[in-house]
């Protein structure tokens, strides 16, 4: 079942691992397209992975010395970015969404993180023609009206149709000033990042930092 996941060099026990527990997750008429594996050049005990569906995208990382895995998942229609940067050993893949959120692996074999960039971009283009199509049916509800092909049916619609007295202008009422609290979490995600954007912790760190923030959502 996961030979197809295995075309480009990624690492077995890895993949069986992240597959065993997609199946679990996966939801009505949900496909997976693709599973990249981390490759850290020394030590590659407990990998990162990626998943790919035709519904959302998965990260992966190990916990308890590799025996269970946590995950972070993002729906299509709330990514609004992806990336991949090669580097001198390997590639990140990372992704951006709607609410500033980000996520990335880095290490990754560059043919797996190619893989991943194009599978994400077919997904998002994907996902921007079913929101046109949905806007467009929305403005054809929201622009449907009476319509008479007989003028003398028009007329006798308007004589039938009693005239409204304009409703009476209330003033308006006074706007409650409250301050508003930041979100905790937000804030706690925009600190780690800014210690990850000076170099003060790793990209795995501030994976697994961040998987932990959002897990307990």
């Amino acid at each position: 079942m996961i030979e197809k996941f295995l075309n480009d060099e990624q690492e077995p026990k890895a993949v069986e691992k992240v597959y065993t527990r997609l199946v679990d997750l996966l939801t009505t008429g949900e496909e997976i397209l693709y599973i990249a594996v981390q490759k850290k050049p020394l030590v590659n005990l407990f990998p990162d992975c990626i998943a790919i569906t035709n519904k959302r995208i998965l990260f992966f990382t190990a916990a308890n010395l590799g025996l269970t895995l946590k995950f972070v998942d993002f729906v299509w229609k709330d990514i609004v970015d992806v990336a991949t940067k090669e580097e001198l050993i390997g590639a990140v893949f990372s992704v951006k969404t709607t609410n500033g959120a980000e996520m990335g692996v880095d290490y990754l074999p560059k043919v797996q993180a190619r893989k991943l960039y194009q599978y994400a971009q077919e997904r998002k283009e994907a996902e921007r023609e079913a929101r046109r199509l949905r806007d467009l049916e929305e403005k054809r509800a929201e622009s449907g009206s009476l319509q008479f092909e007989n003028p003398a049916a028009f007329t006798a619609f308007q004589a039938a149709t009693p005239a409204q007295q304009p409703a009476p202008v209330q003033p308006p009422a006074p706007v409650a000033h409250e301050e508003q609290k930041p979100d905790e979490l937000t804030e706690k995600l925009k600190k780690l990042r800014t210690l990850f954007d000076n170099g003060l912790i790793s990209q795995e760190e501030y994976n697994h930092k961040k998987l932990e923030l959002l897990s307990d959502l």
